[in-house]
């Protein structure tokens, strides 16, 4: 069984709007808003975070709502932003 299969969340059989959360979709959500609080936290738009440290603003949306997870080297990337953001923005600027 894989991680889009496997429910996290089963919906409210009450609820015919509501619908079942996969373990995948889950993870997809929490990362969105782990980005998500990142980007707040450096007081950031969608489109100032995309600019400043090189990803496509269209993934940014796309992972913030839990619709794809950003792939391996890319969560590596938020997490070296998350450290060091102002060094990343400084070493992207310079590359340019």
């Amino acid at each position: 069984m894989n991680k889009e299969t496997m429910i996290a969340i089963p919906k409210d059989p009450d609820d015919p709007e509501d619908f079942d959360v996969s373990v995948a979709g889950l993870e997809r959500g929490l990362m969105g808003r782990r980005i998500r609080l990142l980007r707040n936290r450096l007081g950031m738009s969608q489109e100032e975070f995309a600019r400043a440290y090189g990803i496509p603003l269209a993934n940014i949306r796309q992972y913030e709502i839990g619709r794809h997870m950003p792939p391996p080297a890319v969560r590596a990337y938020l997490k070296v932003i998350a450290a060091q953001p102002e060094m990343v923005a400084r070493a992207i600027a310079d590359a340019e």
